[in-house]
């Protein structure tokens, strides 16, 4: 056949085929959408050509694994045996003799945990242990709304917020919360620990940068473990330390995508009672172009004017801040937890906050609590006045009186925290057990003179945590709380009893 004859086959072939196409129903449309949507485009028809054909090959295509079996089989005898070897690590640590003698001693309160608490024995004592630093226990106006509440609304809602759970009451004391910290908005979770926890990983994901004091309480450290972002920490409250960290980030992330930053710390922070220079971070912050995520647990419902929390205390505009964590079980004796913001940041949370979205409403008898607290602080300034004579007057008969222990929580904070002075830790070589050993003696002989106190206590080391893991030691101390529900000659009475406690108990263990 030469070349004139194939040609001429080739026309046949292709005049036949496009007399069978131009059979086929719908054919003479299709062409004349072809050419008009293409115009004509030869290149642009080939490459559609192109990506049909690969399309077709695609799904033609024989199915195979893409899983590499790069694995040894083993026998059942290696299974068994293996699984014989094995021996899993325990679900909670082992109890240590001080641990049990501790749980055995506990005291056991009977009643309302007022000043004067009642023991399981009959025997009634000052109870400088618990939160109630305004004595809201023994207000009968709240409690008289509560029951109101609780006969309308019920125990709880049995639901999330975003599905049935939010009611009118939980609306209010948003709106409550926000008025008194100036925010545009704010949004309350069921749970105090769960709220920090949750906040911080609904904004901060993996390949986002924090920079957190190494001082922060659990609740921020398991916030920050599950957003599994990149964690710089600087040392607890310096300001020299924290810019040379960001100064360090800043530096190292100039030539990679752009990230979130966020800087995390406390107003008062729980486990050492000092507060934080809020202005300075203000300035770094915006310096270095962060946002701050505030936890002010302990400090809202305690600083300031009002009780409006460190931001009111330290004249800092509220609107610097880019989100406000606060507890509302605490000083307010309610429950659950709010974080207030912008109003982009609030509606966000709504979203992507897991404790918002995967718990239960707050109860309404508790929301309409922290509302009428809140209400009361705005307008009766003497609660704050009355904790804030009494931190005087307990401060007066422990720190500046003792040889042995001094306070680092700052003056304002009703929780002060005594820790053993470096001198005498270091004289006679006390390691984080045998501080803990002598603190429990000095917490038993104050309950055995009508004072009950309680210890600064930590979350125990994660089982096979590396070194690296471990962070900020917590050093132990005792933790006495401070109540306007004891006169001024009562609350001298309870420092001067833990203060002879703690004597007694040094000068025995010489």
């Amino acid at each position: 056949m030469d070349l004139l004859d194939a040609q001429s086959w080739l026309v046949d072939v292709l005049s036949e085929l496009s007399s069978q196409f131009q059979k086929v129903p719908g054919s003479a449309i299709f062409l004349r959408y072809v050419k008009s949507s293409y115009q004509n485009d030869p290149v642009r028809s080939a490459v559609e050509l192109f990506l049909f054909l690969f399309a077709v090959r695609y799904l033609l295509a024989p199915k195979y694994s893409t899983q590499k079996k790069s694995y040894v089989k083993l026998t059942d005898e290696e299974i068994d045996e293996l699984v014989e070897e094995w021996t899993p690590e325990p679900l909670v640590m082992k109890q240590s003799t001080f641990d049990r003698a501790e749980n055995e001693k506990r005291p056991v309160l009977v009643g309302p945990t007022g000043p004067k608490s009642r023991l399981s024995g009959g025997r009634t004592i000052t109870n400088v242990a618990s939160y109630n630093f305004y004595n809201l226990v023994a207000n009968e106006d709240l409690k008289e709304k509560a029951i109101q509440t609780l006969r309308t609304y019920g125990v709880g809602p049995c639901g999330p917020p975003g599905f049935y759970g939010t009611q009118d009451v939980h609306m209010k004391t948003e709106a409550d919360i926000a008025s008194h910290l100036g925010t545009s908005a704010c949004i309350i979770y069921a749970q105090s620990f769960s709220t920090i926890s949750s906040v911080i990983p609904a904004f901060s994901k993996r390949g986002d940068i924090i920079v957190a004091d190494k001082a922060v309480n659990y609740a921020i450290r398991k916030g920050i473990q599950i957003s599994r972002s990149t964690v710089r920490w600087y040392k607890h409250n310096d300001m020299d330390d924290l810019q040379r960290v960001l100064d360090g980030v800043v530096k190292e992330q100039a030539k990679k995508p752009l990230t979130r930053r966020f800087i995390v710390t406390e107003g008062l922070f729980e486990n050492i009672g000092d507060m934080v220079d809020l202005p300075k971070i203000v300035d770094l912050k915006r310096h270095y172009k962060f946002r701050l995520i505030l936890d002010e647990t302990w400090s809202f419902g305690v600083l300031g004017r009002t009780g409006a929390g460190v931001t009111e205390h330290q004249n800092v505009d509220v609107a610097e801040v880019d989100m406000v964590v606060g507890s509302l079980a605490g000083p307010i004796c309610a429950g659950g937890g709010f974080c207030a913001g912008s109003s982009e940041i609030v509606e966000h949370q709504r979203l992507s906050a897991a404790a918002y979205t995967f718990s239960a409403a707050l109860p309404a008898m508790l929301a309409t609590t922290a509302s009428e607290v809140l209400a009361m602080l705005e307008t009766n300034g003497d609660m704050l006045l009355q904790v804030r004579q009494n931190i005087k007057t307990m401060w007066a008969q422990l720190d500046p009186r003792s040889d042995w222990v001094h306070c680092t929580s700052a003056i304002e904070n009703p929780i002060l925290i005594l820790v053993l002075k470096q001198e005498v830790v270091a004289h006679r070589r006390l390691d984080v057990t045998s501080q803990e050993q002598l603190l429990q003696e000095m917490v038993d002989e104050c309950l055995a003179n009508g004072v009950l106190v309680t210890r600064l206590k930590s979350m125990p080391r994660a089982i096979n945590a590396a070194p690296r893991e471990t962070g900020w030691e917590l050093q132990p101390g005792l933790k006495v709380c401070v109540t306007c529900g004891l006169t001024k000659k009562e609350t001298e009475k309870a420092g001067v009893v833990i203060r002879h406690a703690i004597t007694k108990i040094m000068n025995k263990k010489r």
